[in-house]
């Protein structure tokens, strides 16, 4: 018999409403390949072990009952930690909030429960989402499945992790540059960023408002549908979010789709990174008539430097809520003289979130806001234009989502400015608001390499279309051996 935990998020649906197999089964084996697996990964920050379990008996029950179970009945989804969670602590992988348990679910979580969902568990990160390793968590860092000697990309490493080691069928991540998909790029499997308000920020943890946005990761596109068909959609909770209540499908094909090789993102890339992309460009050339053009986004130069400018300034002014006194950890005050007290509690972020605090803080100063900040902000405005323009020409853009390969732990971790460089394929769809995802496009020295395909706003279902049709023709493998 297959073993449960290998299935995709459609196959545990159906065999947990036709009682081919138990939610139950399936989440026991899970929770056995975990405790299994774990010390080699770290995926995970939290396991949810007695509350999946009783989730799961809950869920067989209604199928015994012949009540509706929901699209996703029983199928097992790891949560970053930086996503509220009722009852399960949610620590952003910081002492700051080492023991806060939120009182309420964030949207996405509810959608997915109400759909059958149940969290087994929360994923590791990069503290407070700040990185792209998740080697800057209080909780240790998480491994690579395919190599644990490498970084798993971050700052959603664990939800990919957890994914690509089968402990979980699939994850949320949260997305700000490149959070989803560098860590399903590096891990092999499918992670999407989609349009800025399409889906609920409503208990995310807040790190750059204007560019974050929750995203699924699965090992196929399939899975990724699944989810994003049950959290996309409006929510009163957040005004950001977009009217209507959209649904995807893989149903039907396009034929003839129009894809663009962005020139600049290939012209960076690492020569076995950029080999394996030109490969699978090949592959979706003839799929159904389509067609490959290289094509230019000559203001990318600028992304990375204005991604950063406003990351870090929208960072420095969310993170100002964390004084130790509101939700904190325990601290002895030595008297009662404010300033001594805070700096003493806020020196208690890690480092790199205290980098981007100081250099945020320092962007949005009189004397430097209109310097950077406002500068910052009409390279966005240029990148937009140029961007949408070229989706006239083209239904897709595509080029690798990560420029190298998957790294040795520690080997960029001294060195700030290389690790914010190798966002520079990712950053510019956060900065646009515009749809972007990650699919397993081969392999290079034996490491995972990401396909980036990106679509005009709200075009997620064109999006998903040329990653389906890649998928099916290029069988890439997913998981590797544990």
């Amino acid at each position: 018999m297959v073993a449960l935990y290998t299935l995709d998020a459609g196959q545990v649906a159906a065999g947990v409403k036709s009682r081919e197999f138990s939610a139950e089964e399936y989440i026991y084996q899970l929770l056995e390949r975990i405790e299994k697996v774990e010390p080699k990964v770290n995926a995970f920050v939290t396991v949810n072990n007695k509350e999946a379990i009783d989730r799961a008996r809950a869920i067989d029950k209604k199928v015994r009952d012949g009540e509706q179970a929901g699209a996703l009945a029983g199928v097992a989804v790891s949560v970053k930690d930086n996503i509220c969670t009722k009852g399960i602590k949610t620590t952003c992988a910081s002492r700051m909030l080492e023991a806060y348990v939120p009182p309420y679910d964030a949207t996405v979580v509810k959608r997915l429960q109400d759909a059958g969902a149940i969290v087994i568990g929360k994923a590791n990160l990069d503290e407070f989402a700040m990185g792209s390793t998740t080697e800057f968590s209080r909780h240790g860092t998480t491994r690579n499945p395919w190599d644990i000697s490498r970084v798993p990309g971050g700052s959603s490493g664990g939800s990919a992790a957890s994914v690509a080691a089968l402990e979980c069928t699939v994850s949320l991540g949260s997305d700000t540059g490149g959070s989803v998909r560098c860590p399903a790029s590096f891990c092999s499997v499918v992670g999407l960023k989609p349009t800025y308000g399409l889906i609920s920020r409503y208990g995310l943890v807040s790190y750059a408002n204007s560019l974050e946005q929750i995203g699924p990761l699965g090992r196929t596109v399939s899975d990724a549908v699944s989810v994003l068909n049950v959290i996309a959609g409006a929510d009163e909770n957040d005004h950001t979010t977009a009217g209507g209540k959209p649904t995807y499908s893989l149903q039907e094909r396009k034929k003839g789709l129009r894809v663009g090789l962005v020139q600049e993102f290939i012209e960076g890339a690492d020569p076995a990174v950029a080999k394996v992309i030109h490969k699978a460009a090949d592959t979706l050339v003839g799929q159904e008539g389509c067609t490959c053009e290289q094509a230019s986004l000559a203001s990318v130069q600028y992304a990375l430097a204005s991604y950063y400018t406003i990351a870090t300034a929208e960072a420095s002014s969310n993170l100002a809520r964390y004084d130790n006194v509101r939700y904190g950890f325990d601290l002895s005050p030595e008297g009662y003289e404010w300033n001594s007290y805070f700096a003493k509690a806020r020196s208690n972020f890690g480092e790199e979130v205290k980098r981007r605090i100081i250099v945020g803080s320092y962007v949005l100063s009189s004397g430097y806001y209109g310097k950077y900040y406002l500068k910052a902000q009409q390279v966005r405005s240029l990148l937009k234009r140029e961007l949408k323009a070229l989706f006239k020409k083209y239904d897709v853009l595509i080029g690798p989502t990560m420029p190298i390969l998957p790294f040795k732990i520690g080997e960029k971790i001294d060195d700030p400015l290389k690790m914010y460089l190798v966002d520079i394929d990712t950053v510019v769809a956060n900065l646009t608001g515009m749809p972007a995802m990650s699919v397993p496009a081969g392999f290079a020295d034996g490491l995972p390499v990401g396909l980036q395909i990106m679509a005009d706003e709200f075009q997620e279902q064109t999006m998903l279309d040329a990653a389906y049709l890649f998928e099916q023709a290029a069988k890439v493998q997913r998981s590797p051996e544990l």
